[in-house]
Formats: C-alpha cells, sequence, structure tokens
C-alpha cells in the first residue's frame, strides 16, 4: 500500500462532475477520484478546516467511533473494477468496513488517518507528473488534464 495525500476537491470541466484529488506521498502520481456534490463539499469542509454550524454525516460517525472507543487505523483505497472505486476503513480493533472511497477520504480526514492506495489502482488510475515542477504547475498540468478527461476514460464513473 503506498502512503496518499488529499490534495483537494476540483471540479471537471465541462460537466462539473468533483473530483477529489489523491498525490502519493512520495511520488509523482495524482489519483482522481469521481464523487458526489455532497461528499465533495464534506471532503473540502474537512481538508480546508471549515466546521460546519451542525455536524455533517461524517462527523457524526466520527463522533459515534469515539464513543464507542473505536479509532481509524488507516482508510485503503482498495481496488478499481469498472470504473468505480472501492475503499476499506481499517478500524483499530483490525474490523476492516468496506465504504466508497469519497465517505472513507471524508472520514479519515476528520480523525487524522492515514490514507492508502493500492499500487494496483495507482498503475490503473494514477496520472504522473515531474515532480520537479512547481506545485502551482503541477496544479495548472492537471486542470489542463481535467479539461480532456472523461469519467470514460476510467470506465464507468463512481464514487
Amino acid at each position: 500500500m503506498i502512503p496518499m495525500d488529499v490534495v483537494g476537491v476540483r471540479m471537471e470541466m465541462p460537466s462539473n462532475t468533483p473530483i477529489v484529488l489523491l498525490r502519493e506521498a512520495e511520488g509523482v502520481r495524482y489519483l482522481p477520484i469521481w464523487v458526489g456534490a455532497a461528499e465533495a463539499t464534506a471532503i473540502a469542509y474537512a481538508h480546508q478546516g471549515v466546521v460546519p454550524p451542525r455536524p455533517m454525516t461524517h462527523d457524526l460517525m466520527k463522533d459515534l467511533l469515539e464513543a464507542l472507543g473505536t479509532e481509524i487505523r488507516e482508510v485503503r483505497i482498495t481496488d478499481l473494477s469498472d470504473g468505480v472505486f472501492y475503499a476499506t476503513i481499517v478500524l483499530s480493533s483490525g474490523v476492516e468496513v468496506s465504504a466508497r472511497p469519497s465517505d472513507a477520504i471524508a472520514l479519515a480526514l476528520r480523525t487524522e488517518a492515514p490514507i492508502v492506495g493500492s499500487a494496483e489502482v495507482l498503475e490503473q488510475a494514477g496520472i504522473e507528473i515531474a515532480d520537479e515542477v512547481p506545485e502551482e504547475d503541477q496544479v495548472e498540468k492537471f486542470r489542463e488534464f481535467l479539461d480532456q478527461v472523461t469519467p470514460e476514460d476510467f470506465g464507468t464513473a463512481g464514487t
């Protein structure tokens, strides 16, 4: 499993479809995952440190885990099949729970749990951007990529 960082949430044009963008912590590959609007908001809020006036569903999940004395050990992006990404939330007890990547990422950001991706998923859907390129240029290159890519390039879009 490869450690991943959340870069942020972007909009894929012209369809205005939200994408959460992950990046290898020690590499040059990015992993775009199409997500729903509500999940994109939940991820963006957590990533930017925004605290909503009332708890969102992922905040409730975090509070429930804390009340039960359980922590998230890590979130794994485990598979990509027919254009649909799959994830697993690994709890401190060793229990593994299947989840949509968007929900798992939103929860990982709230609990500061590490996010990892399988090598196979990164081989299938990772996008390489040279490491020596300044971050602003990386974002611009990725935006150019988003202008040309469609969900069909990865099969069927999924969250």
